[in-house]
């Protein structure tokens, strides 16, 4: 095992993990009023754009948390617990036909809030440099996520989800060494797309990302406010 693989898919994850809870720590301890997801809808001066605006995040969102989700259950869920359900080809198929749909969904999203943070002179203006950075790594981690549904039908056998597994498997059970040699022999249209997404947890605490974490549950519990007329 080469030792760029072992840096890259050994130690980087824990890396990663350790500079977006501290980060996002010290963001919400030192500047509050940053943390927001910095909506630019306000800048909506017509109903056509308002509707352009709400078709772009929804297909975006919904696409995106479908994605999220159909990782997080694949990647984490153990080979003898889905056995006894699916078999690893057919597992590979699903993620494939559902990733494929909610990818695409969610790549049509991003482009038209991409065309629109660039074009729009108004939301250009009142964007910071990490606003357009965010959406262009989404853009290539898109991409690169994609790709691999493209690469995956060179091999339907499932062996590549299974390594994969393995890896993501191996990293939250905090055994490095067998994490990096599981995901070493898959090609590099994984290895780029498993990086990348491990570096947007390192973007996570400097960008509007932090707003995923962010769920009012407070206003549920907390107490009327009361608003009286001046006498």
């Amino acid at each position: 095992m080469s030792n760029l693989n072992l840096l890259a898919f050994g130690a980087y994850p824990y890396i990663a993990l350790a500079i977006c809870v501290i980060g996002s720590w010290a963001r919400f301890d030192l500047s509050q009023y940053t943390w927001k997801a910095g909506s630019s809808q306000i800048f909506n001066r017509t109903a056509a754009e308002q509707r352009y605006m709400r078709i772009a995040s929804n297909l975006f969102h919904v696409g995106i948390l479908a994605v999220l989700g159909g990782h997080f259950v694949g990647l984490l869920t153990p080979h003898a617990v889905y056995h006894h359900v699916i078999s690893t080809e057919h597992k590979q198929l699903v993620a494939m036909a559902v990733g494929g749909f909610f990818g695409l969904m969610c790549l049509v999203g991003l482009l038209m809030l991409i065309k629109r943070r660039l074009t729009d002179d108004r939301v250009r203006a009142n964007s910071n440099p990490s606003d357009v950075l965010i959406l262009l790594v989404l853009l290539v981690q898109l991409l690169l996520g994609l790709g691999t549904i493209v690469a995956s039908t060179h091999h339907m056998d499932g062996s590549v989800m299974v390594m994969l597994a393995d890896w993501a498997q191996y990293t939250v059970t905090l055994q490095p060494l067998k994490a990096a040699a599981a995901i070493e022999p898959v090609s590099l249209v994984y290895k780029l797309h498993v990086f990348l997404g491990l570096t947007l947890f390192v973007l996570f605490p400097f960008t509007r990302l932090v707003h995923i974490v962010s769920a009012p549950v407070w206003y549920l519990g907390r107490r009327y406010q009361i608003v009286r007329q001046r006498g």
